[in-house]
């Protein structure tokens, strides 16, 4: 199927952040317990449907009936998993908690439904709390001897191209494995509320024309001026790590007939 049905939520020109609800189009995200001890926790949940009754079939996305983002509500401890299923429409997978405020994606297409939707809901992880300052805004990260380097700017309501390059001790990396039918997957999340854009690269493993590394293109849009944490999703070597980003929206160039009008107190200005 193809790469990008239904799961960039990016528009032109706008974009609708997921994840902001616990119910939408009639679908309703439902943990066993929003109530959890600090550790590795078994988590179980089900997708309610229009009718009442648990989903149990869906559309696949990337290889996958549902992608399960969890993630503190400080942007720490970001994960990306794939639960299983059973029969009855009851998801099961396990997430790696430290004690603090929470909020879990799912993201998926149910079938009979025109389109993918991330449904957001929040959990409590008892234990003393030891809140993260949010990183600052770099353009380089480092993940073990892996560099990865971010190109372009994120820009309010308008599609944006970012550029990621990985390397390895300094090396291009050139054989990045795919990794659920991408080279790379990026969630978007606005600092604040926590709003969700799950992007993809530009083309796909196999299709002719897109290489393996050392970059990864995506087009991107952010629903509004903010700040945004970016998580990158990479496999090498069998293995697969998050590189993870703190960016700043940047001001669009003011039009031509908007700049003649006078200064803006935005005009021009980066929000770095």
């Amino acid at each position: 199927m193809n790469s990008h049905t239904g799961h960039s939520h990016v528009g032109h020109g706008a974009a609708r952040p997921g994840g902001l609800s616990v119910s939408e189009n009639g679908y309703t995200l439902e943990l066993d317990s929003t109530l959890f001890t600090a550790g590795v926790q078994p988590v179980s949940f089900r997708v309610i449907g229009p009718d009442g009754h648990a989903v149990t079939e869906f559309v696949p996305e990337h290889e996958k009936e549902l992608h399960f983002i969890a993630v503190r509500r400080d942007t720490s401890g970001f994960q990306h998993v794939h639960p299983v299923r059973d029969e009855k429409g009851t998801w099961s997978t396990e997430l790696a908690l430290d004690a603090g405020d929470w909020r879990f994606f799912a993201d998926i297409h149910p079938a009979g439904h025109d389109g993918a939707m991330t449904l957001g809901i929040d959990a409590a992880v008892a234990g003393p709390y030891d809140p993260r300052p949010l990183p600052d805004a770099a353009k380089i990260t480092q993940i073990d001897e892996y560099t990865v380097t971010l190109d372009g700017r994120l820009l309010p309501g308008e599609a944006s191209e970012l550029t990621l390059t990985v390397s390895r001790n300094g090396h291009p990396v050139t054989d990045l494995q795919p990794y659920l039918a991408a080279y790379g997957h990026l969630v978007a999340l606005r600092v604040g509320d926590l709003g969700y854009l799950h992007v993809h690269p530009d083309g796909e493993p196999g299709d002719g024309t897109t290489a393996p590394g050392p970059e990864i293109t995506f087009m991107a849009v952010a629903p509004s001026a903010g700040t945004y944490r970016l998580y990158l999703d990479f496999q090498h070597d069998e293995v697969v790590r998050t590189a993870e980003f703190t960016v700043h929206t940047t001001e669009t160039t003011p039009r031509p007939d908007a700049a003649s009008q006078g200064p803006s107190e935005h005009s021009g200005h980066t929000h770095h």
